[in-house]
């Protein structure tokens, strides 16, 4: 039975462009592996995430996305904090080499 445990999380952080800082991937219940999954800006604070799609000629359609707000929010707390931590570092990091 699923418990909606988070493993493995990735980041990968980019260059901002429109709002998108970086990309996450994870392991769901050690049974299902979630990639390309975007860490955006909140205008007024903070992050969200999008999941990914793909177009046809009838449009768009997701790949993969939470169908309930209980995962949706294990997902997005896991991976903000995983990402925060991640781009922490990083700012220590280049910090020290710009001495």
């Amino acid at each position: 039975m699923p418990n909606n445990h988070i493993s493995e999380i990735q980041i990968v952080p980019v260059r901002p462009d429109n709002g998108l800082v970086g990309f996450a991937s994870l392991v769901l219940d050690n049974a299902l592996h979630l990639s390309s999954i975007g860490i955006y800006t909140r205008p007024q604070g903070g992050y969200r995430l999008t999941y990914p799609t793909r177009k046809n000629t009838q449009g768009s359609f997701h790949i993969f996305y939470p169908i309930n707000k209980q995962i949706a929010d294990v997902i997005e707390q896991s991976v903000i904090a995983e990402f925060e931590k991640v781009t922490k570092l990083y700012v220590g990091h280049h910090s020290i080499n710009t001495k």
